[in-house]
Parts: C-alpha cells; sequence; structure tokens
C-alpha cells in the first residue's frame, strides 16, 4: 500500500495507517536514544573510558608494588650486603694518621720491586664529597719486569691505591737497557662528618663569591 504524506492528517494520528504511525513511532524512539546518548550517555562514555585508562595504570602500579612486596625480603638483603660492601671500601681509605705510613709501603714496594726512585712527591690533596683524593708524582728507572712487580705489589696493598697516567720511555744511551717510567700514583683518605661539613661550606662560600663578582 502506497503512502501519500499529503493524505495524513497531523490533528488525526490515530486514523492513520498502521505502517504510518509505526514509522512515526520509530522516528521518535530514534529522536529519543540520539538526545539521551547526546546529552547524557555520551560524556558518561567519555568518564568511563578515563577510568578504565586509570584502572590500566593503577593495575600496573599494584603488580610492581606486588612484586617488589614479594621480593622485599631479597631486597633487604641486597641492601645489606651493598652496606657491608661500602663498609669494607670505607675502611680501605686510610685516615689521616695513617696516609704517612701508605705512603710509605708504595715507597718500599717500588724499592722492593728492584726500581730506583728518580721522583716521589706527594701533591696537593683535592676533596671530593666524602674522601680526599691524595695523587703521587713517581718516577722510576727499572725494566719492565720491575715495573710489572711495583704495579702488581701496589694493586696489593691493604689500602686502594689507583695508577694513572703510566709512560715508559728508554733512559738513554749508555743506560744498560734500563727504562724510565712516569706516572700517577693516588691513594684517598676517608674524611669524617667535619671534614666533609667544612669542605662544602667552603665550596658554598667561594660560589657565593663568585656569584656576586
Amino acid at each position: 500500500m502506497n503512502l501519500d504524506i499529503n493524505d495524513l492528517d497531523l490533528t488525526d494520528v490515530a486514523r492513520w495507517p498502521a505502517a504510518a504511525r509505526a514509522v512515526v513511532i520509530l522516528f521518535l524512539m530514534g529522536a529519543v536514544i540520539f538526545l539521551g546518548y547526546w546529552f547524557h550517555t555520551k560524556d558518561q562514555l567519555a568518564e568511563l573510558a578515563k577510568v578504565e585508562e586509570r584502572e590500566v595504570g593503577l593495575k600496573v602500579i599494584f603488580e610492581t608494588k606486588a612484586k617488589q612486596a614479594v621480593n622485599l625480603e631479597a631486597y633487604e638483603k641486597q641492601l645489606e650486603e651493598m652496606r657491608e660492601s661500602f663498609g669494607a671500601m670505607l675502611r680501605q681509605l686510610p685516615n689521616k694518621t695513617e696516609v704517612a705510613d701508605l705512603l710509605v709501603d708504595v715507597s718500599q714496594t717500588g724499592l722492593a720491586s728492584g726500581l730506583e726512585f728518580r721522583l716521589f712527591q706527594p701533591r696537593s690533596e683535592i676533596p671530593r664529597e666524602f674522601y680526599a683524593e691524595l695523587p703521587i708524582s713517581i718516577q722510576v728507572i727499572g725494566n719492565y719486569h720491575e715495573f710489572g712487580d711495583f704495579v702488581s705489589g701496589v694493586a696489593a696493598l691493604p689500602r686502594i691505591v689507583t695508577v694513572h697516567n703510566v709512560s715508559i720511555n728508554r733512559s738513554g744511551k749508555g743506560a744498560n737497557g734500563l727504562l724510565t717510567m712516569n706516572m700517577t700514583a693516588k691513594t684517598y683518605r676517608y674524611m669524617d662528618e667535619e671534614e666533609a661539613a667544612n669542605k662544602n661550606g667552603d665550596t658554598k662560600g667561594k660560589k657565593k663569591k663568585g656569584g656576586k663578582k
């Protein structure tokens, strides 16, 4: 059956054909659903998406925390081992009264290796965060075997000594094949809290003076 819209009486919808009334009802229902979505459901869906995104992030945080909680005992054990290791390293740093003995140990190691010292000159301390660096300029005469014994002996000392800027040259004509080794040995001294505080205070003071200029 063909419907002609012009034949429909808007004031008497009850007399419309069933097909026409069904179309109007479906249109009204669609309009209500669209308006409800546009003015109400759309914002709720956007809020839901945000909440779901937060939920994913919270799940990741929860899983991370859960893993940390499970491994807490292992982490605490590892931290304790790190503290013990750090303490052992600190004990390898001499204090003020032990530095002189350490310098003697370094020089005695060189002599015991058969080297002849031409230079053994401790330089000024270089303060660091909680320790001071003590560089020593060294020049010795000997051969490769003696140099190796010396470096190995320094590395075996109970205190930390590192070797830097090593250069080896021939000692010159008629030197019976001897070589000259120049190097910088660095040892490290532990600074107590008072020294470290004074060092930090001096550093801040220098920065302020520099800023005023």
